[in-house]
C-alpha cells in the first residue's frame, strides 16, 4: 500500500479559523497553522492534499497558503453533517487510494528524526493496513479525544490490535472498556489528529449517513472497519498540540519555538519573562 494522498478536514465551526492563525515556526518566521500542517503531510512524501473547508472559505484558505511543494484542492463541505460526512466529501477526491487523514486544529512535535506523519506513514505502508496514530493521554483529557482500547500487537513494538473505540469517553467509561496493557494508571490511548485509512472508510461511512446516522462520528466508522480488516493503532514518538484548547495555540507556539534553531534565545526570554512577572506580583 502507498499512501499518495492526504484530506485536511476544516470545515467544521470551532475549526474553520483556527488553521488560518499565525504563528512563528521554527525557523523565526510567521507562518500559518494550516502551512505547518501542509508541511507535515509534504514531509511524509504526500503532495496531494485536499483540504475539505465550509462553504465560502476558499479564498481565505488559499490566501494563506505559501507552500509551493503540495497540490491543493479544495473541497466544500456544503452542509454542516459533522466529521465524518466531512470525510466522505473527499471520496472524489480519493479516487480509491488509501489516505492520510489529518485534522486542522492539531499541530505536532516530533520526539524521532522522521516526522510523526511520516511515522505512521511508513508504519502503514510496511504493514499494509489502516493504522490510527495514539498518544497515552491522562484521563483528565479524555472527553477531547476519541480513545481505543485494545491489545499489544505481534506486528511490531508500540503498536495495538483495536478491540474497542470510545468517542470522547468520560474517565469511568474509560476504565470499564478500554483496557491497554502497560499504561500508567489513569492513562489512555487516544487518538492524535492523523490516521492511515484505506477506501473502506468511505464506504462504511456512506453506509452511516444513508441508513443510520445523519452525523455519523468517524469512532462509529472506525468501529466498524475493525470487523471487516486488519486496523491498528500505533504510538507515535511525538506530541499533539490542540489549537482549539485554551491556550492551545500558546502552546503550540512554546513547543515549536524550543524545537526549533533558536531554542536558547527562546528559554532565555522566557525566563526573564517569568522573573518580570514574579517580580511585578511582588510589588503587586
Amino acid at each position: 500500500m502507498k499512501i499518495q494522498k492526504a484530506v485536511i478536514t476544516a470545515a467544521g465551526r470551532n475549526q474553520r479559523h483556527l488553521p488560518l492563525q499565525t504563528l512563528v515556526d521554527r525557523e523565526g518566521f510567521p507562518r500559518s497553522a494550516l502551512n505547518l500542517l501542509i508541511e507535515e503531510i509534504t514531509s511524509a512524501g504526500i503532495q496531494d492534499i485536499g483540504i475539505v473547508i465550509a462553504p465560502g472559505d476558499r479564498d481565505l484558505f488559499q490566501e494563506c497558503v505559501d507552500v509551493s511543494n503540495a497540490n491543493l484542492t479544495f473541497i466544500v463541505q456544503k452542509e454542516p453533517r459533522g466529521y465524518g460526512h466531512a470525510i466522505h466529501c473527499a471520496k472524489d477526491f480519493l479516487d480509491g487510494s488509501p489516505f492520510l487523514l489529518m485534522v486542522s486544529d492539531h499541530l505536532y512535535v516530533s520526539d524521532a528524526s522522521a516526522s510523526c506523519a511520516r511515522q505512521l506513514v511508513e508504519t502503514a505502508e510496511n504493514l499494509d493496513c489502516s493504522i490510527s496514530a495514539v498518544q497515552p493521554t491522562h484521563e483528565g483529557k479524555l472527553t477531547d479525544f476519541g480513545a481505543v482500547g485494545g491489545t499489544l500487537s505481534s506486528e511490531g513494538k508500540s503498536l495495538y490490535a483495536i478491540e474497542k473505540i470510545l468517542e470522547k469517553p468520560t474517565p469511568t467509561q474509560a476504565e470499564q472498556d478500554l483496557h491497554v496493557p502497560g499504561l500508567r494508571t489513569g492513562h489512555y490511548l487516544c487518538f492524535f489528529g492523523m490516521h492511515i485509512l484505506t477506501p473502506r472508510i468511505l464506504s462504511i461511512l456512506e453506509e452511516l449517513l444513508e441508513n443510520k446516522k445523519a452525523t455519523p462520528s468517524l469512532s462509529d466508522a472506525l468501529q466498524e472497519l475493525n470487523n471487516q480488516e486488519q486496523y491498528l493503532a500505533s504510538v507515535i514518538r511525538g506530541r499533539r498540540y490542540d489549537l482549539e484548547h485554551r491556550y492551545g495555540m500558546l502552546t503550540a507556539q512554546m513547543a515549536l519555538a524550543l524545537d526549533g534553531r533558536h531554542r536558547e534565545e527562546v528559554l532565555t526570554q522566557l525566563v526573564e519573562l517569568l522573573a518580570e512577572s514574579r517580580h511585578g506580583q511582588q510589588e503587586g
